[in-house]
């Protein structure tokens, strides 16, 4: 069964790879991982969606996802709009 995706996914990506980046879906995989890959200039970024115009209370990270984010040792992104996964792009790969 597929696994839901927030609205804004499809944005998200269709920004990200209008910056240059590759995209690899994960929303599939469960266990709290988050939903995408980004890869650019050699880097992996990955980033979970929440949608941005829902209440905060909607945009939570999920007590599966919390795990997840808390066990993970690399670099892992909430980001709520296009405009937040280009700024993690760029946070992540030019330290701007």
């Amino acid at each position: 069964m597929p696994k839901r995706t927030d609205s804004n996914q499809k944005a998200i990506v269709a920004a990200l790879r209008k910056y240059g980046c590759t995209v690899l879906m994960l929303h599939e995989v469960g266990s709290g991982c988050p939903d995408l890959l980004a890869g650019i200039d050699g880097m992996n970024i990955l980033l979970e969606c929440k949608d941005g115009t829902k209440p905060p209370s909607k945009q939570k990270l999920t007590p599966e996802q919390i795990k997840w984010h808390w066990a993970w040792m690399g670099q892992a992104d909430v980001v709520r709009s296009p405009v937040e996964a280009i700024r993690a792009v760029k946070r992540h790969c030019y330290e701007i």
